[in-house]
């Protein structure tokens, strides 16, 4: 269950997510994903679905790419991992279409996801 981001640029690209992550004007900044206190992941805030899963990016040749991670002791339900995934390809449409290709989205656990207890 990963999100890939197909880019020519994929670490510029994590670092436009995390700046408008931490953009304190209000005008593009984003304020539905935050960091973990370690900065390694990213969850989204919504109050029905903080913290129920969280993604960890990694940046690949030619793409970025997001595992999903359970939170310790839980598992991520079908509806989770829809959330999750469908909230971050949106986000990455509306601020960041110009520095992505194509946004994909696998429907399975894949080799570095982390789903359940």
């Amino acid at each position: 269950m990963a999100v890939y981001f197909k880019s020519s640029a994929p670490k510029s690209l994590l670092e436009q997510f995390d700046a408008r992550i931490a953009q304190a004007e209000p005008k593009g900044r984003i304020t539905t994903w935050e960091k973990s206190a370690d900065g390694k992941y990213y969850t989204h805030k919504a109050p029905d679905w903080a913290r129920k899963a969280w993604f960890k990016p990694v940046v690949d040749q030619g793409r970025l790419r997001f595992n999903i991670i359970r939170p310790q002791g839980a598992n991520i339900s079908v509806q989770v991992y829809g959330y999750y995934h469908g909230h971050l390809v949106e986000t990455f449409l509306n601020h960041f279409d110009k520095s992505f290709d194509e946004g994909t989205s696998t429907a399975k656990p894949s080799q570095n996801d982390d789903v359940s207890a």
